[in-house]
């Protein structure tokens, strides 16, 4: 695959698309983030059009993108300024269910070619699940190409009708060479400063929302209180469960602490004994890739890709058993050679995944093959 788009090789107009991204989680927002640079060295013109806030997290602007402003929202005015930013694009690609439809909505009647990508499967329950399946049928058959960042992902949008479904390359960015200079540098000033000193540091990262396992993760810390010396919890991340998790904290007497919105995620995970993953819809969850690339070991619950993207670099326990979480932690913190075994199978697997490089070659290369003119026999 050639470097630069085949457009400009060929001496044509620069490419145009539209990246459509609605709340975007950690892992999509960076994956768009990446793709923006990836595509604008590359001679391709990108606009985003995600919230405003979602451009002030990731700075899409930085990477050389236009910015668009388009609330997450599938009201007239939102559907409209999407249409809008969609007037001259050559593609366009909308990350996400939500993305995906309302981008769909946005092309109605005209012939842009539409790639998705989705990131994660979404849920829903009773009468919200037809509505659901109804929505995924109407954007995969809106779509060109679908991408699914699992195997489960890609099945799932061919059973519901998806003309052309693949498996889509998604990099996270690794951490800058300045962050990964000296790792230990700050290991012990962040532990210091988190009450951690002399006692294991756990940690995990996310919004403090019911799809994520928190609740399980409070109730395995009762379990490990009766440790010497006791494991200390971390949790990284804000959401409207945390006055329910504070409190269950403080009534408790667990050994937990809630750090709210951080920005030193990556300090805090190389300071940390072991991350913790106790659920989460992300297909390919930032936190489990970011501590095989941290060599921190990863107890994780089984959810969603979580297999697929670790194999065997992680302790796996069933979703919703705090027990099972517990006691792998437990049996972690117990056995040092074991750690260091997944130290190294996180390592091995964490290069098998795709690179920045990769993904944007894949990405490119699929948005040549749909606006390339056809060539009349």
């Amino acid at each position: 695959m050639s470097h630069v788009s085949s457009r400009a090789s060929h001496g044509q107009s620069p490419l145009r698309t539209v990246q459509v991204l609605g709340g975007g989680n950690a892992g999509s927002s960076a994956h768009v983030r990446s793709l923006t640079a990836g595509l604008v060295a590359r001679g391709v013109r990108v606009t985003v059009c995600a919230p405003e806030e979602a451009d002030h997290a990731y700075d899409f602007t930085g990477a050389g993108a236009r910015h668009v402003p388009v609330p997450r929202s599938t009201d007239p005015v939102s559907v409209a300024a999407l249409r809008t930013a969609c007037a001259d694009a050559d593609l366009v690609h909308a990350h996400g269910l939500h993305a995906s439809f309302r981008a769909a909505l946005a092309l109605s009647g005209r012939s842009t070619p539409l790639v998705v990508t989705w990131h994660n499967r979404a849920y829903a329950e009773g009468p919200r699940a037809h509505l659901l399946r109804l929505l995924e049928r109407r954007v995969v058959r809106a779509a060109t190409v679908v991408f699914g960042t699992t195997s489960p992902l890609v099945d799932r949008a061919r059973r519901r009708g998806a003309r052309d479904a693949r498996l889509g390359a998604v990099a996270l960015p690794l951490p800058s060479a300045a962050a990964s200079e000296d790792p230990d540098r700050p290991r012990a000033k962040v532990r210091a400063e988190l009450g951690a000193t002399g006692r294991p540091l756990l940690i995990a990262v996310g919004s403090l929302d019911p799809t994520r396992g928190h609740e399980v993760l409070l109730d395995a810390a009762r379990a490990w209180r009766g440790l010497d010396p006791v494991p200390l919890l971390v949790i990284a991340g804000e959401g409207p469960l945390r006055p329910l998790l504070q409190r269950r904290i403080e009534d408790e007497e667990l050994p937990v602490r809630l750090l709210g919105r951080r920005d030193d995620v990556g300090e805090l995970l190389a300071a940390a004994d072991l991350a913790l993953l106790p659920g989460s819809e992300e297909a390919r969850s930032v936190l489990a890739q970011e501590a095989l690339h941290a060599r921190v070991p990863l107890v994780a619950a089984l959810t969603g890709g979580v297999r697929e993207l670790v194999g065997d670099a992680a302790e796996l326990v069933p979703r919703q058993d705090a027990g099972a979480l517990a006691a792998a932690v437990v049996r972690l913190l117990g056995d040092p050679e074991r750690c260091e075994q997944l130290r190294q199978h996180g390592a091995r697997q964490a290069a098998t995944w795709p690179t920045e490089e990769e993904t944007v070659a894949q990405v490119l290369s699929v948005y040549d093959e749909l606006t390339q003119p056809r060539l009349l026999a």
